[in-house]
């Protein structure tokens, strides 16, 4: 309890202070001024929080997960996802939150509310932080740089997950086989490989997906569009990422190298396949008889004897096949 206490006493003292430099500003009072990019600021404590932006620093580590932060404000909120704590609750439907805001976001819902209008293309939005997200869309502007490539991001959040690229961390982690994902979003994918969940469904065929990329590729099955075309063979891609691994077989580059064995791999997904060899890892569980695999696609073409799904017809006979290379072994018995 004492901790929250410290936390709200600290916020209080944050926004007393910028109420001061506010203040101070208007009344020529002198302030501290950050050296990188001079900005103003009243007290030397709020200063040091600031100049955070520029060196990186994050002093406040979760005990739980290790993940660091720039302010204790910041990690306190980090907290409550390991607490599920959520003090924030709707008075209409008593959906509770872990942060202000959200509540704040949510409760436009009930009245329907959306005040901020972008002037370009006229969407409305709930809250003036998405429509300024929205606006870069529209001007280009991508405001938040990554210290380490310079890569430059239109949001924070984006930023953030990219920076993890470098650090390594891994802050999600799946509760069946501890795989660790960069986001969130990646181990709710993950995910359904253990749930055997599919929510996205092609309306031709009625063909399910883990994911919506997935589910678009597929579609070009069905019109026959290979938009990406290779330059040196002319032979199409429905993705621009095949295109670009595809390319590799041209040149010969092998870009991703094994730490164990040094061998060399021109896609990152080999590689990693390549790399379970030596740790023995068998991520993959089959939800119906808890069979494990080391490739994700095995563990796909695995679970068709239990559904009995054939997805790869014979066009001469019509007869269904589990895997593309039966149905290939097959039609010999047509062409001789």
């Amino acid at each position: 309890m004492c901790f929250y206490q410290d936390t709200l006493n600290e916020q209080l003292n944050v926004h007393s202070a910028e109420y001061r430099y506010s203040c101070d500003i208007r009344s020529g009072v002198s302030t501290h001024s950050c050296e990188v990019c001079n900005k103003a600021l009243s007290k030397k404590s709020i200063l040091i929080t600031h100049q955070r932006v520029h060196t990186g620093e994050r002093p406040y580590a979760c005990a739980v997960c290790n993940m660091t932060f720039s302010q204790k404000v910041h990690l306190i909120r980090h907290l409550r996802v390991h607490s599920g704590e959520r003090p924030y609750a709707c008075a209409l439907c008593n959906k509770a939150f872990s942060q202000k805001g959200n509540l704040r976001s949510h409760q436009f819902i009930h009245n329907g509310e959306r005040p901020y209008i972008c002037d370009v293309c006229n969407k409305v939005f709930r809250e003036k932080s998405s429509l300024t997200r929205h606006q870069r869309v529209h001007n280009g502007e991508r405001p938040y740089t990554c210290a380490v490539c310079n890569k430059v991001f239109s949001r924070k959040d984006i930023l953030i997950s990219h920076q993890r690229v470098h650090s390594g961390e891994r802050p999600y982690i799946c509760d069946v086989c501890n795989k660790g994902f960069c986001e969130k979003s990646s181990l709710t994918k993950h995910q359904r490989v253990h749930n055997g969940e599919r929510p996205y469904a092609c309306a031709v065929c009625n063909m399910a997906f883990i994911q919506k990329s997935s589910l678009i590729t597929h579609q070009f099955i069905h019109s026959g569009d290979r938009p990406h075309i290779c330059e040196v063979c002319n032979k199409g891609f429905f993705e621009k990422s095949d295109l670009t691994k595809h390319r590799r077989l041209h040149s010969g580059e092998h870009p991703f190298a094994c730490d164990v064995c040094n061998k060399g791999f021109s896609h990152r997904g080999n590689l990693t396949t390549h790399q379970r060899i030596h740790s023995g890892e068998l991520p993959y569980s089959c939800a119906v008889c808890n069979k494990v695999f080391s490739r994700r696609d095995n563990l796909i073409t695995h679970q068709r004897v239990h559904s009995g799904e054939r997805p790869y017809a014979c066009a001469v006979c019509n007869k269904g096949f589990i895997q593309k290379h039966s149905l290939i072994l097959h039609q010999r018995i047509h062409n001789g």
